[in-house]
């Protein structure tokens, strides 16, 4: 499995090492740039995720029609061209052009459908909490160094390395394997029913919407406050951010143990729900010294879910409609990353003066909603397990399954690329054995 996905996940590694660099500084170097406002600060941090929000859905729709490939050879040139602009910024206006084309570079979902290609299903969480890890020690390794060379040689420089990154990802994209061949064949009683029709799909795009939304502002606020008020110079802050990191990756084991292999995420979900809400009384009754506190206790809520979203999503979805199933849930993600650093900016430029009370403001907000979603948490159900089984092709067997349409499969499709049939079923109702006699 690890090798199945370790292509691309070096390209996910290069790319988001590249995008979390200049995470812990943006605030403070786009601050200094001609015509900033603590508004467009905070847009610049979160603006490139509304533009994700908005191609998300088109590049997981297209990704199923042309081919997982060819969308994240296109996605990477465009952020490519998008560091560049943004290395040569010299005014926010052009920073957040920069940022924006970033954000058209939107290959999460399809990266996310195209590990869900490659790797079978019951292997699949394990591979998300891979993705994720990788996810989570680019962002480590870019807080270290993003904060360092940042801090002593200025953050334009970090948008350079971005540049050299993304010409390292767009050649590992062009190397990459093949599209695995799919011919789908549905006979699920619900095989036209919509996606978005699904409550487990509302729940999990609200809850990505939550998560990235409350560290997209944790982002934007903390770094501005704890250097603004002398708490930690602008090279130090990885000091705060690594140890809350590493307590993160360690979240992730339990999570996918739980969550997937036990078919238990409700309990995960929730736990993740009320952390965020612990961490947000922190900031409301600490003020300052509140953010250390929080911070990873918000690492850790964060880390707890982010496998399991996308390894749910994409065995919710039809096979042929996983880049867009995992395109509307990174959409969401992605509005979330937008919402939170954009509105966390316009609370730092209307409590400019007084940041303990734009502090206090954030924190109350983030307890509400983590209060909504954990009552929502509390009345969702843990997913029926479903199991697939894999067959040699023949005609024969095609002809079979075609001809009798078993009320046990909920769905099948014939992995042309490996030359097996795979077939889903109801493994709370019906085993393998019972199949194998029928079939």
């Amino acid at each position: 499995m690890f090798k199945q996905i370790l292509p691309i996940n070096t390209i996910l590694f290069f790319r988001f090492f590249g995008l979390f660099i200049v995470l812990p500084l943006i605030s403070l170097y786009a601050s200094g740039l001609e015509g900033s406002t603590p508004f467009l600060v905070g847009l610049a941090i979160g603006g490139y995720g509304l533009i994700q929000a908005i191609f998300q859905i088109p590049f997981g729709i297209w990704s199923d029609k042309y081919g997982r490939r060819n969308l994240i050879i296109i996605g990477s040139i465009t952020f490519l061209l998008g560091s560049i602009i943004a290395y040569i910024a010299t005014d926010i206006y052009t920073l957040l052009l920069g940022r924006f084309l970033q954000g058209v570079g939107a290959i999460g979902s399809v990266v996310s459908a195209y590990v869900s290609d490659q790797v079978r299903e019951e292997k699949r969480g394990n591979a998300m909490a891979i993705v994720g890890g990788t996810i989570a020690m680019s962002f480590a390794f870019a807080m270290i160094i993003g904060s360092t060379i940042g801090g002593y040689y200025g953050v334009n420089n970090l948008f350079l390395i971005t540049i050299i990154l993304s010409i390292v990802s767009l050649i590992l994209s062009i190397k990459l394997p093949q599209d695995i061949k799919i011919k789908v064949q549905h006979v699920s009683q619900n095989k036209n029913q919509n996606i978005l029709l699904n409550k487990t799909v509302h729940y999990l795009l609200f809850s990505s919407l939550v998560q990235k939304g409350i560290m997209s502002v944790i982002f934007t606020i903390s770094p501005f406050i704890l250097v603004k008020n002398n708490i930690f110079q602008q090279n130090e802050l990885w000091q705060l951010y690594i140890p809350s990191m590493l307590l993160g990756l360690l979240a992730m084991g339990p999570a996918v143990i739980f969550g997937e292999k036990r078919n238990k995420p409700k309990i995960i979900f929730l736990i993740s729900a009320i952390l965020f809400a612990v961490a947000s009384i922190f900031y409301v009754n600490f003020g300052n010294s509140g953010i250390i506190f929080a911070m990873p206790i918000f690492f850790v809520a964060f880390n707890l879910i982010e496998p399991l979203i996308q390894s749910m999503t994409s065995k919710i979805a039809k096979i042929d409609e996983r880049g867009k199933a995992l395109g509307y849930v990174n959409s969401f993600a992605y509005i979330g990353t937008f919402l939170g650093g954009s509105g966390a900016g316009l609370i730092l430029s209307l409590y400019s003066n007084d940041l303990t009370q734009a502090l206090n403001l954030i924190g109350i907000i983030i307890l509400v909603i983590s209060i909504i979603w954990i009552s929502w948490t509390i009345f969702i159900s843990n997913p029926v397990k479903k199991s697939n089984l894999y067959l040699n092709y023949s005609e024969d067997l095609e002809n079979k399954i075609l001809k009798n349409n078993f009320e046990f499969i909920d769905e099948w499709y014939i992995n042309k690329s490996e030359n097996i049939l795979v077939i889903k079923f109801n493994a709370e109702k019906y085993n393998e054995t019972e199949i194998k006699k029928y079939i």
